[in-house]
């Protein structure tokens, strides 16, 4: 048997309303990192002093970062980018032996998470461990 041919059932994706939920929770975390960023910004223009030349500047720099935030999916998990930097992971697979579904992860490097405890679900919206930058 060649190996083209053979289903690699090593990691069980889910099919259905559970993939649908978990774009919307990816979703969400996107939206969640934007306003968490704007939040930002608007409180560094407070102190900076709020010009109109600083207004401008501050919402160039928002759409920048609000349109770098992207993710892929892969095997096992779904990588949240923005920046060309690896913001989060998120468990995308219903047999992971430690996490669930759903699950964020902080990555370890632009590869592979970090597996030693999740920060947030998003199909729970839980996202207290995220900001702008992502994971901590």
């Amino acid at each position: 048997m060649s190996l083209r041919g053979r289903i690699d059932r090593r990691f069980e994706s889910p099919e259905g309303d559970a993939v649908e939920a978990l774009t919307e929770g990816c979703d969400a975390l996107l939206d969640h990192m934007r306003s968490e960023y704007k939040s930002w910004s608007d409180m560094s223009c407070k102190y900076d002093g709020d010009t109109e030349s600083r207004r401008s500047i501050r919402d160039d720099m928002y759409k920048e970062f609000a349109g770098s935030l992207h993710y892929y999916k892969g095997k096992k998990y779904i990588k949240v980018v923005g920046d060309n930097s690896v913001r989060a992971f998120v468990v995308a697979c219903t047999n992971d032996k430690k996490f669930e579904f759903g699950d964020i992860l902080m990555p370890a490097g632009w590869k592979a998470p970090a597996r030693n405890f999740r920060r947030g679900n998003v199909l729970d919206r839980t996202f207290d461990r995220v900001s702008w930058s992502g994971v901590h």
